[in-house]
């Protein structure tokens, strides 16, 4: 990495600073630990406190023969402990990577409740909320995208299924 590094900065100060990035961004790959994780955000004007339990992340196929990601978390978020879950597939038109997550009407406090819990949970584990969709019928969809993926990557527990599933759908 010292030799590429060192080629970078020959080349330009941009090159350099981009070759870094890449390689500090790969270090952090598998570095971090969901279990134990305790994170205060705010979500819409609300302070929420994650408190993570534990975390896990499998490559499924669906009955379409598509790769699945899903994404499983059990946490603490405002005192209220459930299992959280997101599914990760490929958009058809361009091949994006989509999470898609549905909140629960039977959780505390409702739909609304569930939703502002998912999304300070993500909020805590990727620094990023996703985005929440109010549908016609009631439901309330959270959506994270690419980046999203690549920041729950940073966690051991997930690390290796993310990794495995972006290769096999090459992305």
């Amino acid at each position: 990495m010292e030799y590429i590094l060192q080629r970078a900065k020959e080349e330009d100060k941009e090159v350099y600073e981009k070759v870094r990035e890449i390689i500090e961004e790969g270090k952090a790959r598998g570095s971090l630990t969901l279990r134990g994780l305790e994170k205060k955000v705010e979500v819409n004007g609300e302070t929420y406190v994650v408190k993570v339990i534990d975390g896990s992340a499998e490559i499924e196929e669906s009955w379409s023969d598509k790769l699945l990601l899903r994404i499983r978390i059990t946490a603490e978020v405002n005192s209220v402990q459930r299992d959280y879950e997101m599914t990760y597939s490929r958009r058809k038109t361009d091949n994006a990577a989509l999470g898609f997550a549905v909140a629960r009407a039977d959780a505390p406090g409702g739909r609304e409740a569930d939703a502002e819990r998912y999304s300070a949970l993500i909020k805590a584990l990727t620094g990023k909320e996703p985005k929440v969709y109010r549908k016609s019928d009631g439901k309330i969809e959270i959506v994270c995208g690419r980046g999203h993926l690549d920041d729950f990557a940073r966690y051991a527990e997930l690390a290796d299924a993310i990794e495995e599933r972006l290769e096999k759908t090459g992305q």
